[in-house]
């Protein structure tokens, strides 16, 4: 029985196949979904700096397709056609445009701003108008530069001054100057410290004088609690009837009508007394010198 596949067939499919499979792997590296339905349109610019095939192109900045290929236009020199795929769900109304935008980066993409749709649609395979939008490096150099062209001689009679300053003795004798007083600086804070030093006993000892200010204003603040405890009202009241009492004595000791006033204002009694105390005397030197006479001894 004859084989229904020979050697030769199989490599042919398997030839067919690795194409099939290498260009789908080139458009898929190249971001083209091949098994994705798309509608082709053109758009020609003069300027297209950063742009790639397989660059994006975005509607309200969300991506709806990208450039399918660049082609240079021999017929019309200057101009480069740009082939477009967007989804096959997207219909592009008349009047709208296909700007060439810019990043920071350099790299380029497609933005479309959708016209009136009241005006009709483009057909597939249609070339849309076209326009290159102002990139922010564009901004910065139409608006900052001439603002910095601006400043440049200004910078330059800056330096120019920075440098006649620079130059100038007076400064360098200005900078010798304070390096004497930073030294000199120095030396009083080597003397201050110095100062802190020899100042720590004595600190030590109003650290310590203060502890006993606090103890003793602890002691006072029990004394007045003490005080506030005890009971005045009483200790007013007996004093002044000891005053009253002591008053009433001395009014008797002054009165000579008084028994304490007349021992006291008496002269005849204090010469009584005298008198008897000098014979009392006389008495004691008497027994001292004949003590037999008063003093009788009998023995049984």
């Amino acid at each position: 029985m004859k084989k229904i596949f020979s050697k030769e067939v199989i490599i042919g499919a398997l030839v067919v196949l690795a194409l099939g499979l290498l260009f789908v792997g080139i458009n898929f590296l190249k971001g083209v979904n091949v098994f994705k339905a798309a509608n082709y349109y053109y758009a020609t610019y003069t300027n297209i700096e950063g742009m790639a095939q397989s660059a994006p192109v975005t509607l309200n900045g969300y991506k709806i397709g990208q450039v399918r290929e660049i082609i240079y236009d021999y017929d019309n020199l200057g101009n480069v056609t740009v082939e477009i795929s967007v989804d096959k769900k997207l219909r592009i109304p008349k009047g709208s445009k296909a700007l060439v935008v810019t990043d920071l980066l350099g790299t380029a993409s497609i933005e479309l701003v959708i016209g009136n749709s009241a005006n009709g649609f483009y057909n597939v395979g249609d070339t849309l108008e076209s326009d290159v939008k102002a990139g922010m490096m564009d901004a910065v150099s139409k608006d900052l530069m001439p603002a910095v062209s601006a400043i440049f001689p200004k910078i330059d009679t800056l330096l120019t001054s920075l440098n006649a300053v620079a130059s100038d003795p007076a400064l360098t004798a200005s900078i010798s100057r304070f390096d004497n007083i930073t030294a000199e600086l120095e030396a009083s804070l080597r003397s201050m410290r110095g100062v802190l030093a020899s100042l720590q006993p004595v600190t030590r000892d109003v650290k310590s004088i203060t502890a006993n200010v606090d103890s003793i204003t602890g002691d006072l603040s029990a004394v007045s609690a003490s005080l506030r405890e005890a009971p005045l009202d009483s200790i007013i009241s007996n004093l002044e009837t000891t005053l009253a009492n002591v008053e009433a004595l001395t009014a008797q000791l002054n009165s000579p009508d008084s028994s304490i006033g007349k021992l006291t204002h008496d002269p005849e009694l204090y010469n009584n007394l005298n008198s008897a105390v000098a014979s009392l005397d006389s008495l004691f030197i008497d027994i001292k010198k004949n003590p037999k006479r008063y003093i009788s001894i009998k023995l049984l």
